[in-house]
């Protein structure tokens, strides 16, 4: 057994509260064997990075599993619980295959081994683990598109079975084996998926498609097979009344049941282990909550979870659920319906935070839901950091961040805008940004910013415009369309160039481009032109501050380094930091590092 080797023991006082909630332990989630449930793996930040965890919950012998300089947080058990699929890429480029070891270790000098042999690297497009070695492999590549191929048993050969340009992935096995659902987006549009059923010889069995084609903006998305012998249910996500909830679908019959669940917000849902009942999981308005709905009666209980986020949750066959649970506030802690924590990060718990406050704003297309944080007992007018999501199909919700509070930690108020595109607050919110990508998000968030300066709460001359991925997209376009809004600009690994992005960019997200502004660059210039911050360089006033991965495949640092170029040849105030990783880090020290670096850049370039 590898033992934990990271320092668990609590920071010194002279570390600030900040740091600490970066540095203490956290455990996500418990993911456990369909068939050995006491056979667990999870992922800690004990040693300093991200890594995979095995549990034997029987004996309460816990394993570090994965040991790599930038982290590992993909990782699968087989049914059985005998074996750990891992996704081995290189310093997070995302590139990689799948490997695997036993559950109770390796021999002593033996090395993990390819889990699929035969199966050249490629960015993963889902995996599926059945019984008796069946494992059924999503691939995707520039050259091949997403293919699928399933690998009946140890020592056997992969077989392809599916192929299409269009990006696709595994969705589950049927627990006998025999089906598999496949979510593809053949028809062209990457945000709404359809889905098929097949064989596992590639042969088709039942088709469901709401988008029609794609002449609708409807989609669907796998939530399991039922985990019971003999039964070929799936429980489907859909969209037919404008939110995310889930219905059954039986691929053999074409019988559909529509659960037609009375909550707002979106709803998800997975089976209780026996398949009698579902765990139910509602998201509404940042906060979210727990439901059992009994297949037979046809009624939900509420299953209870204190006030703030549930960031995943799952039924054991006792009956118990266990879920991870957070806000604000208080930091995470896997909890059981049974009683107590399920299972406790090894040293000291992170200090806590602030509780957020909700604002509404009437925007243009729509109100605006808004999180607030601030200091304990400040008034206004503060410096204020508009920290921006990424996704864009994300939202931000009442749940413990470290980033926001570290800048609570430094007297800043903090806003969080759940922009148009956001999920959790219906299809057509989440829909609404086509073609002029970008700029509708903008204006949701100029719309907050104007009522957090006019309500007293935020200084307009030290606003800060802050993000990652999809937000550090934003923060660049924003910094260039509202130049007189923003003091200072914090882009982390963003879109610059949306056209170079696009060329150097994995498939999957050229697919997602294309579905959002209707086309390539070379099909709708004028479209990537208004949404790409590259083009509106020249206006920006603010001092910039860019992190970027250099093995970042989401987006690429050649576009970054067009960005900076020209930031460069006009002398415009920035400061670049790249690092070799890829879309973020899995170290804690190097994320911490990254906030600092932001910190004492906002600090330098704000008065006050």
């Amino acid at each position: 057994m590898t033992e934990n080797t990271g320092s668990t023991s609590s920071p010194s006082a002279a570390v600030p509260d900040w740091e600490k909630r970066f540095r203490a332990p956290r455990v996500s989630l418990p993911d456990w064997a369909e068939d050995a449930p006491d056979k667990a793996l999870f992922v800690s930040n004990a040693t300093g990075t991200y890594e995979l965890y095995a549990w034997d919950r029987a004996t309460g012998a816990q394993r570090q599993a994965t040991d790599r300089p930038n982290g590992t947080t993909d990782g699968v058990l087989t049914p059985d619980g005998a074996w750990i699929w891992w996704f081995s890429d290189t310093d997070g480029d995302e590139f990689g295959v799948w490997m695997r070891q036993p559950f109770d270790g390796r021999a002593e000098g033996a090395a993990d081994e390819p889990a699929v042999p035969g199966l050249a690297p490629s960015f993963p497009a889902g995996l599926a683990l059945g019984r008796g070695g069946l494992a059924v492999v999503g691939r995707s590549t520039d050259e091949e598109g997403t293919t699928v191929h399933v690998v009946r048993g140890p020592g056997e050969a992969p077989v392809e079975i599916y192929r299409h340009r269009e990006s696709a992935g595994v969705g589950d096995l049927s627990y006998d084996g025999d089906l598999l659902a496949i979510e593809h987006t053949e028809h062209g549009d990457a945000m709404h998926s359809a889905l098929r059923v097949v064989r596992l010889d590639g042969s088709a069995v039942a088709e469901l498609d709401d988008s029609e084609g794609g002449t609708r903006e409807l989609g669907l998305e796998v939530l399991g097979f039922s985990p019971v012998a003999g039964d070929s249910r799936l429980l489907v996500g859909h969209q037919r009344r404008g939110r995310w909830e889930p219905m059954v679908w039986n691929p053999l019959t074409g019988e559909e049941s529509d659960l037609a669940l009375d909550l707002p917000g979106d709803v998800a849902a997975e089976w209780y282990p026996d398949g009698s009942a579902l765990l139910v999981e509602h998201s509404f308005e940042a906060r979210s909550e727990l439901w059992r709905y009994d297949m037979a009666e046809r009624t939900m209980t509420r299953v209870e979870t204190p006030p703030g986020s549930v960031s995943g949750a799952t039924a054991r066959p006792d009956g118990s659920v266990e879920y991870l649970w957070s806000s604000a506030a208080k930091p995470p802690v896997v909890r059981s319906t049974a009683g107590g924590a399920v299972l406790e990060a090894p040293g000291f718990r992170p200090p806590e935070s602030v509780p957020v406050e909700d604002a509404w704003v009437e925007g243009p297309g729509g109100r605006v839901h808004a999180l607030v944080q601030r200091p304990a007992g400040a008034t206004g007018p503060l410096p204020t950091v508009f920290e921006v999501h990424g996704g864009p199909t994300y939202h931000d919700s009442d749940a413990f961040a470290a980033g926001p509070a570290a800048w609570v930690d430094h007297g800043f108020a903090v806003i969080r805008v759940n922009y148009r595109g956001s999920t959790g607050y219906g299809r057509d919110w989440t829909d609404a940004l086509k073609h002029r990508v970008g700029l509708i998000e903008l204006e949701d968030i100029a719309a907050v910013r104007e009522w957090a300066v006019a309500s007293g709460l935020a200084d307009p001359a030290r606003l800060v415009l802050a993000g990652g991925s999809w937000g550090g997209y934003l923060t660049l376009l924003g910094l260039g369309t509202q130049p007189d809004a923003w003091a200072v600009g914090l882009a982390a690994v963003p879109v610059a160039d949306y056209v170079t992005a696009y060329h150097d960019e994995m498939e999957a997200l050229k697919a997602m481009d294309r579905t959002l502004l209707g086309g390539t660059p070379e099909e709708v210039p004028e479209r990537f032109e208004a949404s790409s911050p590259l083009t509106y360089v020249d206006a920006v006033r603010a001092p910039v501050y860019i992190s970027a991965g250099v093995n970042d495949p989401r987006c690429p640092i050649r576009q970054v380094e067009n960005y900076v170029e020209r930031l460069a040849a006009r002398g415009a105030v920035h400061e670049v930091y790249r690092y070799d990783a890829g879309h973020g880090s899995l170290v804690v020290e190097e994320r911490i590092k990254q906030v600092r670096l932001e910190l004492e850049f906002a600090a330098k370039h704000l008065a006050g």
